[in-house]
């Protein structure tokens, strides 16, 4: 027998609604699909509406279809298949789109190619008005970089320096080649100099090999070398132009590529499941942000990050038409190249160095060997040894940056380091000992000293975890955000834009 005092809320499927609810009155007052639907509404879409040629079938106005992107980037739905089915059974989308419903190729279509030129300036706005309402503000800001496993297959690599062996292989083998036919042929090669094969390519394997072909021509030649030489023909010139194409789609500035996604480069993933730090092919993201939010991002194809930052800065002044009034980062972008580009747009540093931490220690401090406590008199440009002696400066070394940058260091030499009861732990060389000294990265690293232990120093060192990183860690672990969906540095940077757009809005929206 049933319970007759159960008491159900009425539940009749079919029923028809004389009044069908609008979408508006199912939506919170304060829900964060209502600030990205307003924040939208206040931008200019010009940068995008250039991206449409006039004439042709009506298409899907582009305000909307970026409301969807930002919205879908900011509820991790990433796919544009999930946001076309996002769009038939998501209020909030239903609402945002006014029902509208294009399909995963519209969207698709949209996000790779109407924002390639135009994202950076939405996502530039965006950021003005959020000044605009004293929620940011974009002077003081903390960069910081962490890579992204991009969307290629992780086995399938071009490694530069394996390029380099295998040319280095060929013309090893073809110096042979020309030895062995000198040797057999001496009067048809005795008139020709020898080839340098320090440098090959395509034409100049071609050639030598034809003249050794010919050279050999009704020479007794061994079985094996006439194979080696039809080898070489069919293969040789062939695998150079492969290599120089390689090479091209590497460009100069990296040492590796994914043959899925030529714009990957492998990197070191600390993210990765087993933390040994697999090598995958990624893209380095830099950010800079303000209160946790996003100012400036910028896409890299180098695992390091001190040749990001220049590039990086160069991206929010084109976005801004200014310089921020100060940057704090960590020790990976303390290089001296970095340090006289600051100083050069006068940005206020607070950007550690190498060994900054390690500097502070009792250890390090009370070293007197160490060449960074050697006493330095700059009116007279003499370094002292840790027993008062005076070192001349003998020379200066000049060296050059991978990246092409120049520095100079000075080298100072200590008189008479023989009979000098402090010898053995001063250093372990033959003759006196020689210093190096780089005075203007010595002279950045004292005014950056200066500005971290500073009142305002300490207080951007602080901040700067909870600031930045926080951001990443939002990125990777709330948004689930780990793998690009897109190849190409072009598509990268266009998603990485609209989780910076969606980032910035789901903070206004908190």
């Amino acid at each position: 027998m049933g319970n007759s005092n159960l008491v159900f809320k009425d539940y009749t499927p079919s029923q028809v609604m004389l009044l069908p609810p609008s979408l508006e009155e199912l939506i919170e007052e304060n829900h964060p699909v209502r600030v990205v639907n307003a924040v939208i509404d206040q931008i200019s879409v010009e940068p995008l509406l250039k991206q449409y040629k006039p004439g042709g079938t009506s298409v899907y106005h582009p305000r909307m279809l970026l409301k969807v992107l930002v919205y879908g980037y900011l509820t991790n739905i990433y796919s544009s298949r999930k946001l076309e089915a996002a769009l038939k059974e998501n209020i909030h989308m239903m609402w945002l789109a006014a029902m509208n419903r294009p399909d995963h190729n519209t969207i698709a279509r949209f996000r790779s190619e109407r924002l390639k030129d135009a994202l950076r300036q939405v996502f530039g706005q965006v950021v003005e008005l959020l000044v605009e309402e004293g929620l940011v503000s974009i002077k003081n800001i903390y960069t910081d970089g962490t890579k992204i496993e991009a969307n290629a297959n992780k086995y399938t690599f071009v490694w530069g320096r394996a390029i380099q062996t295998s040319r280095e292989r060929i013309a090893k083998q073809l110096d042979e080649l020309w030895d062995y036919t000198q040797r057999l042929a001496e009067e048809e090669l005795f008139s020709e100099e020898k080839p340098d094969f320090k440098e090959i390519d395509k034409e100049k394997v071609s050639q030598t090999i034809e003249r050794i072909d010919k050279a050999l021509e009704d020479k007794p030649v061994s079985k094996k070398v006439k194979q080696k030489l039809n080898y070489a023909k069919k293969n040789w010139p062939a695998k150079l132009e492969e290599y120089a194409e390689k090479e091209a789609i590497m460009g100069e500035n990296r040492n590796s590529y994914s043959k899925t996604d030529h714009g990957a480069t492998f990197m070191r993933m600390k993210e990765d499941h087993m933390l040994n730090g697999q090598l995958k092919p990624g893209y380095n993201l830099q950010i800079s942000t303000s209160d946790q939010f996003i100012v400036n991002y910028s896409i890299h194809q180098n695992p390091t990050d001190t040749l990001t930052l220049k590039p990086h800065l160069q991206q929010y002044q084109n976005l801004y038409k200014t310089n921020p009034e100060s940057i704090c980062a960590d020790a990976g972008y303390g290089s001296e190249e970095n340090y006289d580009y600051l100083e050069e747009q006068t940005i206020e540093s607070y950007v550690k160095y190498n060994y900054f931490h390690k500097e502070q220690s009792k250890k390090w401090k009370e070293n007197p060997f160490r060449t960074d406590n050697l006493h330095y008199n700059e009116e007279q440009d003499k370094l002292y040894c840790p027993m008062g002696q005076p070192m001349d400066r003998i020379a200066d070394r000049k060296s050059e940056s991978s990246a092409g940058y120049k520095q100079t260091y000075a080298r100072y030499q200590a008189k008479n380091c023989n009979g000098c009861s402090l010898r053995g732990s001063c250093h372990k060389s033959k003759g006196n000992r020689i210093v190096e000294i780089n005075h203007n990265l010595r002279r950045h690293k004292q005014k950056v000293r200066q500005n971290l232990f500073s009142e305002q120093g300490l207080a951007h060192r602080a901040k700067r975890p909870w600031d930045v990183e926080a951001v990443f860690a939002a990125i990777k672990h709330n948004r689930g955000f780990r793998r690009f969906m897109l190849k190409g540095i072009d598509k990268v940077e266009i998603e990485v834009g609209l989780l910076a757009i969606a980032q910035n809005l789901a903070k206004k929206a908190a």
